[in-house]
């Protein structure tokens, strides 16, 4: 039988919205782009100016005083994120619930706690103008910023999970490989609900000046709203992006015996590298095809069973055409019929965060049988052919979602969500 895990909740903090699900997914529906001017910093000495921040407000989001000062951002990201998706669950871990031991947490970053850890360096080296720093400047927490296992590690805490507890960093395809580790562990028997997501908060001055150095990020500074741009002609680069994405996954048996509302299922995944090149790609995108291909026969499904590709859509020149490769070897004739479309022109791409959103994404595109567009595509690249759906949102039934993912260093993973008993 394919191995699967049922969602029964979703929580997330994203750019653009009030935090939470619905609102985040009448964002994505209504085509709104969240990317502006970096405001975080002052990014005048930056080549890329723009980002996708979200508005959020820790102790307006419901953590206490105490712990917003104790958790870098991205922390405080997956705790909310994990706090909603509890609650959007109905599930109780402790005395008349869940096995606290039988709770299990995995979460997906790339950059670790970068805000925390370098205003913490700004600090302590004096503007950096000390060489040998003072320690006697730094925050308590200043080494919980340097480990990135203390966000998952507060997520844990903050939902009373005893079970195993995992942090997977695959560059940006964290979000998946998460959430693909989550469905391991109910699949193996190890966990009976598993609190999977990603968070990543890495918009600060030392990350902004890495994309800089390889050249990967929009230098449209004058028109953020539209300077990321997937598949299109014009495309010049990815833009930044932050937020969290949690879900509560659960085996079915566990879901069934309390009575649980199943939103959708996790019915495949697999993940893959291509040992080529630490940023390149090759052209032809068979890694991220056996990806796909892996995910879809563990689900049991053939490729004219897919209704919706999530694509990883970066609007970088070689990711949309590595990507579009891929998909088109894996689906053959129906690549050109599947409707597919990239939430990064609107939400920008929150490195490890980003597949876990995506998936959310997903969720929601089963449950409302609507695809979400793809903004700011005007302008057609021979070399990205497929059905990008640019004019806004589409309206169809949508049983099956495949969400792909791409990352620095060669990581390609393939994640497939399906209606709850579409496979069997």
């Amino acid at each position: 039988m394919a191995g699967r895990a049922v969602v029964t909740g979703l929580g997330v903090v994203a750019p653009g919205t009030e935090r939470g699900t619905d609102a985040y997914w009448k964002m994505l529906v209504d085509g709104r782009t969240a990317t502006r001017r970096i405001t975080h910093f002052d990014p005048e000495r930056f080549r890329c100016q723009v980002a996708a921040e979200a508005d959020f407000d820790p102790v307006l989001a419901g953590l206490s005083p105490q712990e917003a000062r104790r958790m870098d951002r991205t922390a405080q990201f997956s705790v909310v994120a994990a706090r909603e998706a509890l609650v959007d669950s109905g599930l109780v871990i402790g005395p008349g619930g869940a096995l606290p031991s039988r709770v299990g947490v995995s979460v997906g970053n790339a950059v670790g706690c970068t805000m925390g850890l370098e205003s913490e360096y700004v600090v302590i080296s004096d503007g950096g103008r000390k060489w040998l720093c003072d320690d006697e400047y730094a925050v308590p927490e200043l080494y919980d910023y340097l480990v990135p296992s203390s966000v998952v590690r507060e997520t844990a805490w903050a939902v009373g999970a005893e079970g195993p507890v995992s942090l997977i960093s695959t560059g940006c395809t964290s979000g998946i490989d998460a959430l693909g580790n989550a469905l391991r562990l109910i699949e193996e028997g190890e966990a009976d609900v598993v609190v999977a997501g990603a968070a990543e908060a890495p918009i600060s001055p030392i990350t902004v000046a890495c994309f800089d150095a390889i050249k990967a990020t929009s230098t449209r500074n004058d028109t953020p709203e539209s300077a990321c741009r997937p598949f299109d002609a014009t495309r010049n680069g990815l833009v930044l992006g932050e937020g969290a994405a949690v879900l509560v996954l659960e085996s079915r048996e566990h879901a069934e015996a309390r009575g649980a509302r199943v939103r959708a299922e996790i019915v495949g995944y697999d993940a893959r590298a291509n040992a080529f090149h630490m940023t390149g790609l090759k052209p032809d995108g068979r890694e991220m095809s056996e990806a796909i291909d892996t995910a879809l026969a563990e689900a049991g499904l053939r490729p004219e069973d897919v209704d919706y590709v999530n694509a990883h859509g970066s609007g970088t020149k070689q990711n949309d055409r590595h990507e579009t490769a891929a998909v088109k070897r894996s689906l053959g004739d129906h690549a050109r019929r599947v409707p597919m479309s990239s939430i990064k022109s609107m939400i920008g791409h929150s490195l490890g965060a980003i597949g876990a959103l995506e998936v959310v994404a997903c969720v929601k595109a089963i449950e409302e049988n609507t695809v979400p567009p793809t903004a700011n595509h005007t302008t057609d690249d021979p070399e990205c052919d497929l059905d990008y759906v640019v004019e806004g949102a589409r309206e169809q039934r949508t049983d099956v979602a495949l969400s792909v993912g791409s990352g620095f260093g060669g990581f390609q993973s393939a994640i497939v969500i399906a209606a709850e008993g579409r496979v069997r």
